[in-house]
């Protein structure tokens, strides 16, 4: 066979046009990279020497661009194979494709479970693009606190607790909030396993829960932990960190008066504005200076909050001046 013909093998998708020299593991499984790659002109052999490097099609779905384009280095570097650039390009094209059919699928099943009901969804009549379209007509007359509220009673059937008071164990499938302040500790505990690992291969550590920790939780079998199940309840988790004695009294108040875990966990706000208020309301000083909060990064929400009480503080506190000015 020609060289001619060689090359042209090379470029060709179909695994039965490699030459049989090839190792035989080129025709075996390839993770997912086949059906990944198959549209957007990555040659075959290409996909078999990323395999070979242990990549599947899900762990390239959750690498970073930079993380990619190493890969892609690397690729070259131990196989001497170069990559044309339209592979470089067909590569990050396929998993940014790959990233956004999963996020239309995840928020199908969003859609289908949000406000109008599993039971209402099923009665309802039309196809699966009215009811998206049904939801985001009246998402835009929502407030911003009916669409927090809503986002809480989603939540809550994705990852199911229960009020309770310290001390006290859950009964039935839901979980308390004694084993939801245990999974941030085994958070950590993951957190410097992969720090650790890593300063033995020579790699950057970690200072914080990050995506790659939550991977890590993953794959050593605590599917219990999850990115938006620990982001979500963050903020609860650093009331019982910062006042031990508020946050108790608040879960034998809300067990009492038989509140869900949604108004709970919202009422974890106010106390954490508060202790932030001592403290200039700068609530990230609050959270890097505790050793238990330190990993975790400050919710969205409860930094406006304190910027919000900081902002209004000082307009109360300029109204005040300038009415005694006038006063006198």
């Amino acid at each position: 066979m020609g060289p001619d013909a060689f090359t042209s093998t090379l470029f060709k998708w179909d695994p039965r046009t490699i030459l049989p020299t090839c190792s035989s593991s080129l025709m075996e499984g390839t993770g997912g990279l086949e059906e990944l790659f198959h549209a957007y002109g990555v040659r075959y052999y290409t996909a078999a020497k990323v395999a070979e490097l242990g990549f599947t099609a899900r762990t390239l779905v959750d690498m970073k661009e930079e993380e990619l384009e190493h890969m892609m280095n690397s690729l070259s570097q131990i196989f001497r194979w170069d990559l044309l650039v339209g592979e470089r390009y067909g590569i990050k094209a396929a998993v940014r494709a790959e990233r956004r059919r999963i996020q239309d699928h995840h928020q199908l099943r969003i859609d289908s479970l949000s406000q109008e009901g599993v039971q209402q969804h099923k009665e309802a009549v039309g196809s699966t693009w009215d009811v998206r379209k049904r939801m985001r007509s009246r998402s835009k007359m929502m407030s911003d606190e009916e669409e927090e509220e809503e986002e809480e009673e989603e939540r809550q059937r994705e990852h199911p607790f229960i009020v309770t008071e310290p001390g006290e164990v859950a009964r039935g499938k839901k979980n308390g909030l004694d084993y939801l302040f245990h999974l941030y500790e085994q958070c950590r505990d993951f957190l410097i396993q992969v720090q650790h690992i890593a300063k033995e291969h020579g790699q950057k550590c970690p200072t914080k829960v990050t995506n790659e920790v939550f991977r890590f939780a993953k794959k050593a079998g605590a599917h219990c932990i999850n990115k938006p199940k620990m982001r979500h309840y963050v903020h609860c988790y650093a009331l019982h960190c910062l006042d031990k004695d508020t946050s108790n009294q608040l879960r034998r108040q809300f067990k009492e008066t038989g509140q869900n875990v949604g108004a709970w966990r919202q009422a974890c706000y106010n106390p954490l504005v508060a202790i932030a208020a001592l403290h200039h309301h700068d609530i990230d000083s609050i959270f890097n200076s505790h050793p238990c909060l330190s990993i975790w990064y400050v919710p969205t929400k409860l930094r406006q909050l304190c910027h919000a009480h900081r902002n209004n503080s000082a307009s109360t506190s300029t109204s005040t001046s300038t009415h005694h000015h006038l006063l006198f």
